[in-house]
């Protein structure tokens, strides 16, 4: 397993109880990826060192593979965006209606009025730009998705295709619950701790600080690589686009912001948004505070690769590489960077459980495993 991280630790750990051994390497010094974990030595605070990770699905036998290993408490992320001077409830929701135009529609009216506002000359868009002006009209997108996407993006949304937003951002009720998703929690002591007990197994050995080259998978019988698509081939037809996120950390002896997620929609903010960990762990009691400003740009050759950018000259190169690893041999490209694709942490634990059990079908079978359990394109 070439990653410690989700893909690397579930597959780990169901090839494991199959009866097989099992090497897990990370370059990292630490397991469970960028949903790493770790106590801040002054305050306390359980720190989401990459940025937060809420643990969000409706696969109920994802929900009960995580609670075998961590206790999940009940979380429900609620972001709130300051825009103009003003503090705002997201999703974009009755109460944002509201109180952005000075109103005191009920569900019904909401929905009417937003439909007026809506670009009705807009029958096929094109574009996230067009996609935003057809939902919901000029006032709320230049408010709440013009000036973020820009930011997190690094481009204007009328170049990125309409795909990524890909439903209406609006909710007529005041639920300002921020996803859709039956079980939503927080691991008690943080997502390392999980992935520790997931990698506990007499079937695995961790060897962290232990960066991976595609040479030294030879003496293995099959590799699962969660590292970079590109990087199993030594970026030889180029590197495919991502953005990357830096973080000024601050403290702040007490509440800072009273949320865990505070967004920043204005475009003239350099970062998209604050977030505050300790309200990430609503049981808990702590006195002070760590927080992390987000300031997304584009990821360079030493950077961590957070959102897969996919645009058109990233899915031609990406179309290039998929063909290279149709030949790479006894080796399953798994998770985020192994598919370049921005996925969810239960979508990725539901993947590898799957490529696990077509790994062991596969091998009942006399037959190669699956290069991808997922096709990325």
């Amino acid at each position: 397993m070439v990653g410690a991280g989700l893909s690397g630790a579930v597959i780990g750990r169901a090839l494991a109880e199959a009866g097989h051994a099992v090497t897990i390497r990370d370059a990292r010094p630490h397991i469970a990826g960028n949903c790493h974990t770790a106590r801040d030595t002054e305050s306390g605070v359980l720190v989401h060192v990459y940025g937060p990770h809420i643990f969000h699905t409706d696969d109920a036998g994802v929900w009960d593979y995580v609670n075998r290993f961590q206790t999940f408490v009940p979380y429900r992320n609620r972001v709130k965006s300051t825009v103009g001077g003003q503090v705002y409830s997201l999703p974009i929701n009755l109460h944002t209606i509201n109180q952005f135009f000075g109103k005191t529609l009920r569900p019904d009216e909401a929905r009417a009025f937003v439909a007026g506002l809506a670009d009705a000359s807009i029958t096929d868009p094109q574009t996230f730009e067009e996609q935003a002006l057809a939902f919901v009209g000029r006032d709320l997108y230049e408010a709440f998705l013009k000036g973020y996407t820009e930011k997190q993006w690094g481009c204007a949304p009328s170049d990125l295709p309409a795909s990524i937003l890909r439903r209406l951002p609006v909710r007529f009720t005041y639920d300002d619950n921020y996803f859709f998703h039956r079980f939503q929690g927080m691991p008690e002591t943080g997502y390392t701790d999980m992935v520790a007990r997931i990698l506990d197994h007499p079937g695995i050995d961790v060897h962290l600080d232990s960066p991976v080259a595609p040479a030294d998978c030879a003496a293995h019988d099959h590799v699962f690589w969660s590292g970079p698509l590109d990087g199993f081939f030594g970026y030889r037809l180029g590197r495919l686009g991502y953005r990357t996120l830096d973080f000024d950390a601050f403290r702040h002896d007490g509440d800072w912001q009273g949320c865990a997620v505070m967004n920043y929609g204005d475009a003239d903010v350099p970062f998209t948004r604050i977030t505050e960990h300790k309200h990430f762990a609503p049981w808990e009691d702590h006195a002070g505070s760590v927080l992390y400003r987000e300031y997304p740009r584009a990821c360079g050759p030493d950077d961590i690769p957070y959102y897969p950018i996919r645009l058109v000259r990233e899915k031609a190169l990406l179309a290039d590489y998929v063909a290279a690893a149709a030949g790479a041999g006894n080796v399953t490209f798994v998770g985020r960077l192994g598919t370049y694709r921005y996925i969810d942490m239960d979508v990725t634990i539901r993947e590898a459980l799957d490529t696990a059990a077509l790994y062991l079908d596969a091998r009942a079978a006399r037959r190669a495993p699956p290069v991808f359990a997922v096709a990325p394109l």
